[in-house]
């Protein structure tokens, strides 16, 4: 009995060891995606905090006081993040060639320290000779060039040290064929360009390297990001999950749909998914394997869940602020075209962790063992201020996003700065001591902030590379060159770039997949539907490229999110990712659909009842379409059943569609939404004879007495 109980313990030890690997393994692969490479000892441990301390101050000085040329704003932008990746990050992970300096990791190298210190001063030269640089824009001298040669070439090397290799390969291709365009075959053959005109255009103008991307995190994302930073130094991340488990983990599959909520909650300030994995899922992943999910399933509700937490406005991702400046419009509008997609997108995974639920006879967890909800709900209602008054600020008073961030990160400075000092008073500790923990926390969030910045910047400073290729005259050729392999058929086209998009974005984060691919295709979808009598809002056409960006993050062989959650799971990667497509198919039909039916995306439609009914039949919809992909809806599908679900489907998302077949006019679209009804319905009562007898469990017993 006694080497019966050894053996369990000893079982135990080995699974506890397991699953601490693997959390090392996700926050490792958080911390690298977040900026933190070198674990540096001694006394220059400092420099780099020190530094991004200074970026972060920067940034929130030029949101409160300090007035600046853009193109200044940018360079120095740009400065600071080439000096904290060369001086954070070793030229190699591991030593090659006994060259030990060039992967040094516990300490910064005098090589990456000259080298941090030429490419800042590359980045900020075009304000360091502005005047002169404008008097003879379009005619470099010597000096111009080389010092435009060598900015282009160390941003690639830092993308390359931060995001992999990619991104800069992507970006030589395109300079590559910038120059070689002349001898490329007849279909894609390009008039060239000259290393003066190159280098004129992407390092001495705003159509390059510091162009319109590289401006939204300048001025926008950073303080967005900052935000997200301080609210998880403050506990928000752990507050959200734990309301969420509060709420919804005594419900059948609750630690799922906790997962999904907290993911929510956390997407709609953070802009990485791999962040959101190890900030929601340490917590969700072994609840859900407790109450019964397979560690594969488990982890793929959270790579789901923390995927699609970029779809939700109003961050998303960061790519909301660059859409709303290629599509020129106002950011709210931006907020207003992707509500219906993403909430739509987000019931219908709720509704999925509810199928696998009732597929695997799954419940919730016993109250007793959840936090009950309005203690929780209490204990950190201070952090929903500061996001009330985010939202409030961009949606109702329509503040710049750059104001209403402002004001937001002071208030929830204010929050970091006394919370400590409370907690101490209850407890009666030491309110001098807890002071002084409230503004080390602050520190370290203006710190952290900004080192959660460098792979934005460089991202999008590197895209830029990309668009100023594609603006010195490839964009014509680009949509010829679509045209032809789509052979003018809209649909296919869009194939052609959700796989490219796919295909792009397994090597590189979200927002430059959506900077390349919206440099590349957006307007051509917008212009070929055009030349076919197809009207695709511009809008429309952005968040196309936008969705599939996003869906590449837990697309195998490559998705880094399912590595981090596999890795929490001790569940295989591949098996993971494919899970999680499989959950995310339902997100993948609606760039689709909205492409072809612009009510999804609010397209001149201003009225609130319409809005509400439009998103509750897409939710209808993408729920039918669900159980059609997931094989259950109250009882296992029969086969005859799936056509059944794709029609309602159908129905309840392209309404214009099937009221053309049926001869109602446009203005009368609406009339198939009961039919669509009827049909599920129908389906329903098919099934119902065939629901498994499980007790469900009650509201009382769900939430206790709170």
């Amino acid at each position: 009995m006694k080497e019966m109980d050894k053996s369990q313990l000893e079982q135990t030890d080995q699974e506890n060891t397991r699953e601490d690997d693997g959390m090392d393994l996700a926050k490792k692969l958080a911390e690298e995606e977040a900026g933190i490479g070198r674990k540096i000892e001694g006394n220059t441990r400092f420099i780099i905090p020190v530094i991004a301390v200074c970026w972060s101050v920067f940034q929130l000085s030029i949101a409160s006081w300090l007035i600046l040329d853009t193109i200044f704003i940018r360079a120095i932008h740009l400065g600071f993040a080439l000096l904290i990746v060369f001086m954070n990050y070793p030229f190699f992970k591991k030593t090659h060639f006994g060259l030990k300096f060039l992967s040094a990791k516990d300490r910064i190298p005098i090589f990456d320290i000259i080298v941090a210190l030429v490419a800042s001063f590359s980045a900020l030269y075009i304000m360091i000779d502005y005047t002169g640089i404008t008097q003879r824009y379009g005619l470099p001298i010597q000096r111009d060039i080389v010092i435009g040669i060598m900015l282009t070439v160390l941003l690639l090397e830092a993308a390359r040290r931060v995001i992999g290799p990619a991104l800069p390969g992507i970006a030589i291709a395109f300079i590559g064929y910038s120059f070689l365009g002349p001898y490329m075959p007849d279909l894609i053959a390009f008039k060239g360009t000259s290393l003066s005109r190159f280098v004129g255009q992407m390092t001495m103008s705003s159509e390059g390297i510091y162009g319109i991307p590289l401006d939204v995190s300048a001025t926008i994302v950073f303080l967005f990001v900052l935000f997200g930073a301080m609210l998880d130094k403050a506990g928000a991340g752990h507050y959200f999950i734990q309301l969420a488990l509060s709420l919804l983990g005594g419900f059948k599959g609750g630690p799922a749909k906790a997962a999904i909520m907290g993911s929510g909650l956390t997407g709609l300030v953070s802009g990485s998914s791999i962040a959101n994995i190890v900030t929601t899922g340490t917590f969700t992943i072994p609840m859900m394997k407790k109450v019964g999910y397979p560690p594969t399933k488990a982890a793929a509700t959270e790579v789901a869940a923390s995927t699609d937490g970029q779809l939700a406005p109003p961050i998303m991702g960061a790519a909301a602020f660059i859409i709303a400046e290629y599509v020129n419009v106002p950011y709210v509008q931006v907020i207003k075209a992707a509500a219906i997609p993403a909430f739509a997108s987000y019931a219908a995974l709720f509704f999925i962790s509810h199928i696998e639920a009732s597929k695997l006879g799954i419940q919730g967890l016993p109250r007793k063992e959840l936090p009950p909800f309005i203690p929780t709900l209490l204990s950190g209602i201070h952090f929903l201020i500061p996001l009330c008054m985010l939202l409030w600020e961009l949606i109702v008073e329509r503040h710049s996003p750059e104001l209403a961030a402002f004001n937001a990160i002071w208030v929830m400075a204010i929050i970091m700065l006394i919370q400590e000092p409370i907690k101490a008073w209850k407890k009666k500790e030491s309110i001098p001591d807890a002071f002084k923990e409230g503004i080390k926390s602050i520190f370290s969030a203006l710190s952290s902030g900004a080192l959660n910045m460098v792979s934005v910047a460089l991202a999008t400073a590197a895209a830029g590379v990309i668009v100023g290729v594609v603006a010195l005259g490839l964009g014509q050729l680009i949509t010829q060159i679509i045209e032809v392999l789509s052979q003018g058929n809209i649909f296919l086209m869009l194939v052609i770039t959700a796989i490219t998009s796919l295909i792009i974005g397994m090597g590189l984060p979200t927002t430059a997949t959506y900077i390349v691919m919206a440099s590349l295709t957006a307007p051509a979808i917008v212009m070929i539907g055009g030349m076919h009598d197809f009207i695709v809002p511009l809008m429309a056409a952005h968040l196309f490229c936008f969705y599939f960006g996003i869906l590449a993050d837990d697309t195998p062989p490559v998705g880094l999110a399912a590595y981090a959650a596999a890795a929490i799971a001790k569940s295989p990667p591949i098996a993971t990712g494919i899970q999680g497509f499989m959950y995310d198919i339902r997100t993948a039909i609606l760039p689709f659909m909205f492409i072809f039916n612009s009510d999804l995306i609010l397209h001149n439609i201003s009225s609130w009842p319409q809005g509400i009914l439009i998103f509750v039949m897409a939710c209808i919809g993408n729920f039918a379409f669900a159980s059609a992909t997931q094989g259950w809806f109250v009882a296992g599908n029969k086969i005859w059943e799936v056509p059944l679900f794709l029609c309602v489907t159908f129905m309840c998302m392209r309404p214009d569609a099937v009221a053309s077949y049926v001869g109602l006019p446009h203005d009368q679209r609406y009339w198939v939404y009961p039919v669509a009804l009827i049909l599920y319905g129908i389906i329903y009562l098919m099934q119902k004879p065939r629901i498994p007898v499980r007790k469900a469990m009650t509201a009382k017993e769900a939430f206790g007495d709170y």
